[in-house]
């Protein structure tokens, strides 16, 4: 084999080399964006998950402050009805003591 055609065999490799390194350099630099990519749509789908969440509490709460209102409102006309029953039965009760006692 001459010299010259030994010489184009040792660049040819070269070459070759180049483009193995290169390929290889590409190959992680997709792999690392790849990576990095996922990373960031996890983290995305972290936040926007996690705004579903407050939102929805927000209006679980919210339903909840409604109905508890709700309740008390009805509680406190219950209560209301009960007190006015009383003082009415109060005055009769009275007026009865006092019949005893004065005919006693």
């Amino acid at each position: 084999m001459s010299f010259e055609a030994i010489q184009k065999v040792a660049e040819a490799e070269r070459a070759v080399q180049q483009r193995k390194a290169g390929a290889a350099d590409e190959a992680k630099r997709i792999v690392a964006e790849a990576e990095r990519a996922g990373r960031q749509l996890v983290a995305d789908a972290r936040t926007r998950a996690e705004s579903q969440v407050k939102e929805r509490l927000a209006q679980a709460e919210d339903r909840v402050r409604q109905q508890a209102e709700q309740e008390i409102a009805a509680n406190a006309a219950v209560c209301q009805a009960l007190k006015e029953s009383a003082r009415s039965r109060l005055d009769r009760a009275a007026d009865l003591i006092v019949e005893r006692v004065g005919s006693g």
